[in-house]
Formats: C-alpha cells, sequence, structure tokens
C-alpha cells in the first residue's frame, strides 16, 4: 500500500468516522512515522484527501475553588508540578523539563528553554512555589552529590555545549528540578538520570480531579488554561499574556477572552428580569 490507500484511509476518517482534525493529522503523522522509521519507503506527497473540518473549542478553565480542591488531592510531587503549571502557565512538557539553572527564586522568575517551536520565553515564578522549591531542591541536590560520585550524568546535554563546556552534564545547574528516580545507559554505556515522565502528571492530575469530584474534563493542560483566563481577568494586557504563554500568533492568545468572566459579570442574563 502506498499514497493511493493512504489518501483513502485519511479521507475515510474524515467522512466515515467523522473525526476532528487534530485526529485526522496525528493519524497523517503517524503514518509518515511508520513509512519513513520502520518500512524505510518514504510516502511521497500524500494530499489531496478530504479534510476533518476544524471545530473550535472553548479551554477549559478551572475556579480558584476547583484549584484549591485539585492541589489538595495531589502528591508533594504532581501538587509542586501542578502549582508550577497554574502558576507559570507551564506545558507539561516545559515543566518536567526545568533545570535548574532556569529557575531564579530571588527575582521569582523561570526561563523556559526550547519551548514550542523551540523558542526561549521568561515567565514570573508564583510566590507560594518558592518554600515547596527550595525544599525539594535541597533534597535533589543530596541525591545529584551521590550521583556525582558515582558518576551519574544528566541527560539532554548535546554534542556542541559539552564540547564547550565538558562538565556540563555533571553539573548542578545543568540538573533537572524534577529529576526521575530511575536511570538510564546511553548509547556509549553512560549511566544518566532523565527528567519525570510527562505521563506521570498526565494520569495523577485526572485521578486527582475525580478524587476532588470536579465535574470539568481537566488535564494538564487546563492549569495553562486557566493561567491564562485568570491574568485576563485581573487585567493583563493579552499582549504580555501571549509573552508568557510563548505563542506566536496573538489569535491564539485571544481565544482565552470568551471565558474571561471579566466581561461576562457586566452582562446580566433575561432570565434574571423574569
Amino acid at each position: 500500500m502506498g499514497e493511493d490507500e493512504v489518501r483513502e484511509f485519511l479521507s475515510a476518517l474524515a467522512v466515515e468516522g467523522g473525526v476532528s482534525a487534530s485526529t485526522q493529522n496525528q493519524a497523517l503523522a503517524a503514518l509518515r512515522f511508520l513509512y519513513d522509521a520502520v518500512l524505510a519507503r518514504p510516502l511521497k506527497r500524500v494530499d489531496e484527501f478530504a479534510a476533518a473540518p476544524k471545530r473550535g473549542y472553548v479551554p477549559t478553565v478551572l475556579s480558584e475553588r476547583e484549584l484549591r480542591a485539585l492541589f489538595a488531592k495531589l502528591g508533594p510531587l504532581p501538587r509542586l508540578c501542578a502549582e508550577l503549571m497554574y502558576g507559570s502557565g507551564l506545558r507539561v512538557s516545559e515543566c518536567v523539563a526545568l533545570r535548574v539553572k532556569d529557575v531564579d527564586l530571588d527575582r521569582l522568575d523561570i526561563v523556559v528553554r526550547g519551548g514550542k517551536g523551540d523558542k526561549d520565553r521568561r515567565t514570573p515564578l508564583a510566590e507560594r512555589c518558592v518554600d515547596p522549591l527550595r525544599r525539594h531542591l535541597a533534597r535533589e541536590h543530596s541525591r545529584f552529590e551521590s550521583d556525582r560520585r558515582r558518576d551519574i550524568r544528566t541527560t539532554g546535554v548535546g554534542d556542541a555545549l559539552l564540547r564547550k563546556y565538558p562538565n556540563a552534564d555533571r553539573e548542578w545547574q545543568w540538573r533537572y528540578v524534577f529529576a526521575s528516580v530511575r536511570t538510564v545507559l546511553d548509547a556509549s554505556d553512560v549511566r544518566r538520570r532523565h527528567h519525570v515522565d510527562e505521563s506521570v502528571l498526565q494520569r495523577a492530575i485526572p485521578e486527582a480531579a475525580r478524587s476532588a469530584e470536579l465535574a470539568k474534563r481537566v488535564t494538564c493542560h487546563a492549569l495553562r488554561h486557566s493561567f491564562a483566563t485568570h491574568l485576563l481577568e485581573t487585567g493583563a494586557d493579552v499582549r504580555t499574556v501571549q509573552q508568557l504563554l510563548g505563542h506566536k500568533n496573538l489569535q491564539t492568545t485571544t481565544r482565552y477572552l470568551h471565558p474571561n468572566n471579566r466581561g461576562l459579570r457586566g452582562v446580566r442574563s433575561p432570565a434574571d428580569r423574569l
């Protein structure tokens, strides 16, 4: 099977399956990976298939009460991560990949390295996260000292950086804030420690939402949605929020204006006049 069958399959997903555009795009990406990496027969141009319609959606936004209930049901590490995602507008991938050098507890800011689109940005650090982070980093530093004695290094430090700083993967500042419990052997037979897997938070947060009996569909990204909406509710400029979220297009940020309660409070429902 080749390009013709792929087109037919993608069209069937949209016409018969009624899937969303993102699901269809994911299927195409999976097929490209299959043909490129597994079958070693890269697909040529795949187009002219029936495109699934793009549907607008309203982001899930948690109230302050719901956030408190959610945090109360989380364990120490998932709770700290969740508070960082909400307090700083981080994606789950950005949260788990934070390095020690990019968290400034004195200036109360975080530098996100290599975010979506491989862009760096700066975002605020909530004061309520400072003390828990200090305690967490103190525990991590003890484990780091143990790793250093056993020559367990940090993952994700590129070859170009290692040529410039040969010991970067052995230094504290390059350590992940949320380092994994397990270590791995790389291709060079060097033992390394990666960061906590995203799936740990992706499981913990929905489970905590169910335990807190929240009626909304709560995911890690809902914390980022809540960060943006609550900033706009308190009067933050939409372009400032755009920079904090790392959005390339302002239109992506303006979707958070739709559930913005600050504007809706001035509109009285006609049902209240009955």
